[in-house]
């Protein structure tokens, strides 16, 4: 079974089951975390911020010019944040580690 690990904002871990197609975000949102995701997933705001562990970097496709834009409005900016709703998960991201970034 595919899935991802998300540490939410308490610092609790959660495996969550993921199908290649959904967005990170969708994945966390349809499990009932803490994530707003208030576009639901146009990148047109950045309530969906995460940080990736930096391992997994690598695999992900690099930022757009439209994430970059949204992360500018986003708090708390790190090398590794990313918008969930820009990562489409699949196989090679089975067990990616991400961070819900804080509110």
């Amino acid at each position: 079974m595919n899935k991802i690990v998300v540490k939410d904002r308490l610092g609790k871990n959660y495996n969550l089951p993921a199908n290649p197609g959904s967005t990170i975000m969708e994945i966390i949102r349809d499990a009932g975390l803490d994530i707003e995701a208030a576009c639901g997933g146009c990148c047109a705001c950045a309530t969906c911020h995460i940080y990736v562990d930096n391992e997994w970097l690598s695999k992900l496709n690099p930022k757009d010019e439209d994430e970059e834009s949204m992360l500018d409005q986003a708090f708390e900016i790190k090398e590794n944040s990313r918008l969930g709703c820009q990562i489409e998960f699949d196989e090679d991201l089975n067990g990616i580690i991400v961070e819900l970034a804080p509110d």
